[in-house]
């Protein structure tokens, strides 16, 4: 009998009738699966909603896409691009919530993955799974600290003119690099220093659910305060026809198609991160009903606040031209200086938008602390035995949680070298998540949509639809996201991101044939555990019942 087994067993042979009874429903599907309940379930579902918001935070996400939307595509590319990502996150957001209802666990796409593939192939297929999974929650962690970190650095530019500031195009998009007194390690110090303010604010568990309220209203406030001030500030107004009809295309592509799919890359990953609240299934009560609500919510405030947000500062915006071109290298600050007129007005909103983007990487620290912890618990890395403790005195997986911001601290040190490598991994943040969707989709349509049981949220024919979309969409990512953004294609500007999928297939597949073949706690392992423990306890009639 394997360790894991033995403490299963150990667990449940303490507890007479009377405690199972005083578990609740939540903890006993828990062990059904497998698994003790390790988490306090502390949150409720709008502070899920707040963290799964607050992580995707689309409108904050546009603001950031400026950066290079408004070179491939402009206003179209923005506006009619978020309008195509929201109809297809709807579809990833349906097919995720299908499956967190049927099957609530912190682990999320590898768990699934590893119920639904078939027993011979289902622990490799569910190892790939939770790699591209968590590699994704770091580069998405990368992505949003560098966008923060420039950001300070371009209000202090903009306060201090005196620096002289070259904008270069990037993956990643117009990003600093320094001449006189200005030095690309700017904007590494502010990425390190918002990583590290963001790792403090997960080291206490008992203040997760509230700070995902504070961070949903964060966003919100912020959103109306930007939406209000700048259009009634505005010294002009553009016309409708500049807003929905004109088209930017300044990236050196000939084909204006071409240039509005490699633009794309922008508006969806203001819509990434879908997920998120499938990794807190172990920490709300009712994760069957609640998860769905949380994610097709957070698709759903997202396509307001983002289209709207895009619609009111087009509408705003005096020169696009001055906007590609400004020497704070991050647009949006620009345009808000556009429209107030004042350094200290328009600094004051990006300090909003700065606000709301530290509490998305918090929420982004929770994710993929989260999903680092439960696939170690699942020996699905090395070290697992270390990383799969939650502390009892914060209530969090503390260990998980700084080993996660220690790797992303360390990808933010290629911005040293190659602003243009670190874009590369930063895209790569999309495509990996797509790819830790659609396996276990594939797998599901593999099994049948009607061979499992089915949550309380089943789409049926939608969902179908939905899981297609899904396959197709991640299929178009890992293609057109790899065109490089601009041309002619040199060193400087090219799109590194196959070279990024090509080291983390390396990792992975080193660390499984040299290690997680023989470790993984897989789907088989799990099931014989659950099944000695129910038999030699005997409480086979408490509520715990083998799939």
């Amino acid at each position: 009998m394997t360790e894991k087994a033995e403490a299963v067993l150990n667990h449940m042979a303490t507890l007479d009738d009377s405690d199972l009874k005083g578990l609740d429903a939540d903890a006993l599907k828990l062990a059904e699966m497998g698994y003790k309940q390790d988490l306090a379930r502390k949150y409720t579902v709008l502070s899920v909603l707040g963290v799964g918001f607050s992580l995707t935070n689309s409108w904050f996400g546009i603001s950031a896409a400026l950066v290079t939307g408004i070179n491939s595509g402009g206003p179209v590319l923005i506006i009619y691009g978020i309008i195509l990502i929201a109809l297809v996150s709807v579809c990833v957001g349906i097919s995720l919530s299908e499956l967190a209802s049927a099957y609530p666990n912190s682990g999320g796409q590898y768990f699934w993955t590893n119920e639904l593939a078939p027993r011979r192939y289902a622990n490799f297929a569910s190892y790939l799974t939770g790699w591209f999974a968590w590699a994704g929650s770091i580069f998405t962690s990368a992505s949003i600290a560098l966008a923060v970190g420039s950001a300070g650095v371009g209000c202090w530019v903009l306060s201090h003119p005196d620096l002289l500031v070259v904008a270069l195009s990037s993956n990643a998009g117009v990003v600093l690099t320094g001449c006189s007194t200005f030095k690309s390690w700017h904007v590494f110090v502010g990425y390190q220093v918002v990583n590290i303010l963001a790792f403090f604010f997960n080291c206490y568990g008992r203040t997760l659910p509230l700070l995902g309220h504070i961070s949903l209203w964060t966003s919100l406030i912020s959103f109306f305060i930007i939406l209000i001030t700048v259009p009634a500030k505005a010294p002009t107004h553009q016309h409708a026809k500049f807003v929905f009809a004109n088209f930017v295309n300044n990236t050196g592509w000939s084909q204006n198609g071409i240039a509005f799919i490699v633009g794309l890359i922008n508006t969806n990953w203001a819509f990434a991160c879908l997920d998120c609240a499938t990794h807190l299934s172990e920490e709300i009560h009712h994760p069957e009903k609640m998860i769905p609500v949380a994610i097709m919510g957070t698709v759903a405030i997202g396509f307001f606040t983002s289209w709207t947000f895009s619609i009111a500062m087009f509408f705003s915006m005096t020169n696009v031209d001055d906007l590609s071109a400004t020497s704070t290298g991050v647009p949006i600050l620009a345009l808000f200086y556009q429209a107030l007129g004042s350094k200290s007005g328009a600094v004051a909103l990006e300090a909003l938008v700065m606000a709301t983007g530290i509490f998305c990487l918090v929420s982004c620290h929770t994710w993929q602390s989260r999903l680092c912890w439960s696939f170690a618990r699942d020996r699905g890395v090395p070290f697992s035995s270390y990383f799969a403790v939650v502390d009892r005195g914060t209530g969090v997986p503390i260990r998980a949680h700084f080993m996660s911001c220690i790797i992303v601290a360390i990808v933010g040190c290629l911005y040293l070298g190659s602003s243009t490598a670190l874009g590369s991994v930063i895209a790569a943040c999309i495509a990996t998540l797509y790819i830790s969707y659609s396996i276990p989709v594939v797998c599901l349509l593999i099994r049948g949509r009607n061979n499992i049981p089915h949550g309380p949220f089943w789409m049926g024919t939608l969902g179908l639809v939905s899981n297609i979309v899904l396959l197709v969409w991640t299929c178009f990512t890992l293609i057109m996201y790899s065109f490089p953004t601009l041309k002619p294609v040199e060193a400087s500007n090219m799109n590194y991101v196959s070279a990024v999928y090509g080291v983390l297939i390396l990792i992975i597949f080193l660390d499984w044939f040299i290690r997680g073949r023989h470790k993984y706690r897989g789907q088989a392992q799990r099931h014989d555990e659950v099944a000695i423990a129910v038999e030699q306890s005997g409480h086979g009639d408490a509520g715990y019942v083998v799939h």
